[in-house]
């Protein structure tokens, strides 16, 4: 069976594979899903997302399947257990940003009723649908994500730059960054329009 034309930066990796081809610029709108790649997207920085999709089921089992409400009470007894398991990126700053961004996470979800009508407003609950050719045309950041940014750090989170808030929109399906020529760019069109 002939693998369809695929979005160059995926590479031979079958992680790599079977996240583009099945997750990636599809629509989340489940909150903890959405904590889940917010929280992975902040242990990014700096690294490459194969380094973190390699390392995604630990994460999961580490941090209790994503849970904002069990993160956010972590203590430093937990911390240090986290610092010492070799499965997950191991830097304190990024695991005290993690239990940080789930305290915020809750208070946002409080606020306004869940987490996803909030994130989702800044795209106009609307995907935004990007037509590139080229790899190179894919941009860093953009007005929503440095929206999405400000009003992040202004609520109280870290490790979410721009480039980090923009990263998480292609993840989240808030985006769709497929190159035109790539088999999942027309069928996340259809399924939106359908």
């Amino acid at each position: 069976m002939q693998h369809q034309p695929s979005c160059p930066w995926v590479g031979t990796n079958p992680a790599m594979i079977e996240y583009h081809d099945t997750e990636w610029g599809v629509p989340v709108h489940e909150d903890r899903k959405l904590f889940e790649f917010i929280t992975l997207d902040a242990f990014q920085a700096g690294l490459s997302w194969s380094c973190i999709l390699n390392k995604r089921d630990n994460f999961r089992e580490a941090l209790d399947g994503f849970d904002p409400s069990l993160i956010a009470r972590y203590d430093d007894a937990k911390i240090a257990s986290l610092l010492a398991n070799p499965g997950i990126i191991r830097n304190r700053a990024k695991i005290k940003a993690a239990i940080n961004n789930a305290r915020v996470f809750l208070a946002i979800q409080e606020a306004q009723g869940s987490f996803d009508t909030y994130i989702w407003s800044f795209v106009g609950h609307q995907p935004i649908v990007n037509a590139w050719t080229e790899l190179s045309q894919i941009p860093v950041s953009s007005p929503e994500s440095d929206a999405m940014s400000r009003d992040l750090k202004k609520r109280g989170m870290s490790f979410v730059g721009t480039t980090i808030c923009y990263a998480f929109m292609q993840a989240a399906g808030m985006v769709n960054d497929h190159l035109v020529s790539c088999h999942r760019y027309h069928s996340l069109q259809s399924a939106q329009m359908g």
